[in-house]
């Protein structure tokens, strides 16, 4: 039996290609949502994704969950998985994916998973047991040949609670965390498995350019970070996908993603322009949003400058304007947020908008804070990427806002990996007092201390809450799921108040599909399941 303990620290496409691939062919039925069981000529999808491609190692990725939910969750799963298909009013529910299902023992810290019997890989490696131990062993066992500094530290926001893991039979494993850990399941879907035959033939360094899941697509090529194409996985477990193809194309631009719609050069894009949405409708797009977990929001520096006191923090709150930003520059593809928590969760409170537009309680709150005159500072912006919206031009209304109370702001630009990849290292990109960006805080609950924890490895402006840190304490550790979501609440309640962030939109998440495009279920999620999309007249 094999086992391994540990404690958490801060800090062309395979052999069996014939099993994966269809002959592309064109749909004529008509399509709805299905059960995803499909088959041969379903199409071929060609989506526009905002910003450049990730890495297709499993955990790494480094495109935000963009990358994760056009890529990333396609070709691979964890033990768990988002329900995309089903209750689309409300955010989705935690199910079984390679696991079948779990249990929690008394101490709360020993989880046991019944796996899923019959799972092939794409590439016809058998699921089991060893399978998990052996990605296991390659994002937190140091000492594994397939462990690499860069799979630790990305896996280390899922997978860091695993204190040990050991399998008791070749269909169930025993995960046993360092604390209690109430959402412990949803965690897992972020924990992707890997087969471990194509792992060994490819070797650690060059798996991304060979990935190999169980998920519903498998590998075809790739022109690293521009272009991926994947095809269906005919044995895929839960049934084949309606689609034959899938090819995700890196637009960083939105006016080449539109422009790129219009051609057919590609059927489906990722956050059209709002300025484009009417003239896409009018040329027959179909144009999809829902409300989902999404702030897009600047983290404050609160540790120096006028900054760091509350008052000068909730005077620029009061001075922008997020509700001109929705409707004006954002054509109502967005919600204005005037709290830290989004709407599309749990945790927002109905009662709990406190910062309305008040330019004169702005420069009261500025005068009291000594600032009568306002003060000069800077915000760095990303171009682009996942969930940022527009973030120059919402950037540039907010410059005008804040200058209209005193508040004088440079805007820096810079590209979003390199900004987030400051930010994961506790650094700011170009230096800046402030930065724009968007976030999720409860897609998955394992993400929200990173964004408002005291100890937080990320750049978080310098907040620090103790009162906060023990209500998401006493959150995580709460297997109640009513119960947590009331510690979340007032943990965001208090953050609120004390205005580390200056809270701009809640996005609606808009795409903009061809008229071909049939099946697309829209959750209240990052995420997507495509396997009940196709592709016909």
């Amino acid at each position: 039996m094999s086992t391994y303990a540990r404690t958490r620290s801060r800090a062309a496409a395979l052999a069996a290609t014939a099993v994966l691939l269809a002959s592309a062919g064109c749909a004529t039925a008509d399509g709805g949502a299905g059960d995803g069981a499909g088959g041969a000529g379903g199409g071929t999808l060609v989506i526009g994704a905002t910003g450049k491609l990730p890495n297709l190692d499993t955990v790494i990725g480094g495109a935000g969950f963009e990358g994760k939910r056009l890529l990333s969750f396609q070709i691979y799963e964890g033990l768990t998985r988002y329900e995309l298909l089903k209750d689309t009013d409300r955010p989705p529910q935690v199910t079984g994916a390679l696991a079948e299902s779990w249990q929690v023992a008394p101490d709360r810290l020993t989880w046991t998973f019944a796996l899923r019997q019959g799972v092939t890989f794409q590439d016809g490696t058998p699921f089991d047991a060893d399978a998990v131990l052996f990605n296991l062993h390659r994002y937190l066992d140091k000492s594994s040949p397939e462990y690499t500094d860069a799979l630790g530290a990305a896996a280390k926001e899922y997978a860091g609670d695993i204190a040990s893991y050991r399998k008791t039979d070749d269909t169930h494993i025993e995960l046993v965390t360092t604390a209690p850990n109430g959402h412990f399941p949803e965690d897992l879907a972020h924990v992707l498995i890997a087969s471990p035959t194509a792992v060994r033939r490819s070797g650690t360094a060059g798996f991304a350019q060979h990935p190999v899941g169980t998920g519903p697509f498998g590998f075809v090529s790739q022109t690293e970070g521009q272009q991926v194409e994947l095809a269906a996985n005919r044995t895929y477990w839960r049934g084949a996908p309606k689609l034959d193809r899938l090819i995700v194309k890196a637009l960083p631009d939105a006016a080449a993603r539109t422009a790129a719609l219009r051609s057919g050069g590609v059927n489906w894009i990722e956050y059209p322009n709002p300025d484009d949405l009417d003239s896409l409708k009018a040329s027959g797009a179909q144009i999809l949003t829902n409300s989902y977990d999404h702030l897009w929001y600047w983290i404050l520096d609160t540790a120096k400058g006028p900054w760091a006191d509350v008052r000068v923090r909730q005077a620029a709150n009061f001075a922008i304007d997020r509700q001109a930003v929705a409707d004006k520059l954002l054509h109502g593809t967005a919600d204005p947020a005037y709290q830290a928590a989004p709407r599309a969760t749990a945790a927002y409170d109905p009662a709990g908008s406190r910062y309305a537009h008040d330019p004169d309680k702005a420069r009261k709150l500025l005068a009291e804070a000594g600032y009568p005159n306002g003060f000069s500072t800077s915000v760095t912006v990303p171009t682009g990427g996942s969930g940022n919206l527009l973030p120059v031009p919402i950037t540039e209304a907010l410059q005008r806002d804040l200058a209209a109370v005193g508040i004088k702001v440079e805007i820096r630009t810079t590209d979003w990996t390199t900004l987030i990849g400051a930010e994961a290292k506790g650094q700011v990109a170009l230096g800046s007092d402030a930065i724009a960006q968007s976030t999720t805080l409860f897609q998955s609950e394992a993400l929200l201390p990173l964004f408002v924890g005291s100890n937080s490895p990320f750049w978080t402006g310098h907040y620090a809450s103790p009162a906060v840190d023990g209500l998401i304490a006493a959150a995580a550790a709460e297997p109640d799921q009513a119960a947590r979501q009331a510690d979340y609440r007032s943990a965001l309640r208090k953050v609120t108040e004390d205005a580390p962030w200056l809270f701009v939109v809640n996005d609606r998440n808009p795409r903009a599909l061809a008229p071909t495009v049939h099946g697309l279920v829209q959750p209240q999620s990052w995420f997507l399941d495509l396997t009940t999309v196709r592709v016909g007249k």
